[in-house]
């Protein structure tokens, strides 16, 4: 935010945010996500391993620990086929603690301009049908928190997936998640 605000004052609206990397750098902020690397590396290892030692490098070495740890995989790559996981059944909203997807989009006034260009794309449009849904049963349906994508039923009586786009919040789940890495997440217009 300083950074924005020292362009803005200085009339360099347009110009890359070139201070923003430094100001990083010399933060508060880096300094507390060092500390903090390997927690969910260590956590993906177990609850015992992982609390004993996310306790040993927090609070007996204070996150100053000479070691960094690394996933081996991707994210993407852990998804199981749905053959070999049990459904999960979530509890209705109620409106009071717990509410529906799109009424909490609605409450993050995300805001698109009808007319500008998509921001989400397939690669393959044949993926989300044919591989998403046959072997994970359509995973993007559930990862998205904003129900940005749907399987509906097409003109020949099969499934295809709807984008709804306008609903994004920009999350980047489904670049990231998205067991085929089809979905194009681009910035949308306007930044």
């Amino acid at each position: 935010a300083e950074a924005a605000f020292d362009a803005v004052q200085a009339g360099r609206q347009n110009d890359e945010l070139a201070a923003y990397p430094e100001a990083f750098e010399t933060s508060w902020l880096k300094t507390e996500l060092y500390r903090a690397r390997n927690f969910k590396q260590w956590m993906s290892r177990g609850l015992y391993l992982g609390t004993m030692m996310v306790g040993l490098e927090q609070k007996v070495m204070g996150g100053n620990v000479p070691w960094t740890l690394h996933h081996q995989h991707s994210d993407n790559e852990t998804l199981k086929p749905a053959s070999q996981c049990k459904p999960i059944v979530y509890p209705k909203p109620d409106g009071k603690l717990t509410f529906d997807r799109l009424s909490s989009v609605f409450i993050s006034n995300t805001n698109h301009e009808e007319n500008q260009p998509a921001h989400l794309t397939l690669k393959d449009p044949s993926v989300p049908v044919n591989v998403n849904l046959r072997t994970y049963a359509g995973p993007e349906s559930r990862y998205c928190p904003a129900g940005v994508y749907e399987f509906v039923k097409a003109d020949d009586g099969g499934e295809r997936l709807q984008i709804n786009a306008q609903n994004c919040v920009h999350c980047k789940t489904c670049d990231i998640k998205d067991p085929t890495q089809n979905i194009v997440w681009v910035t949308p217009e306007g930044g």
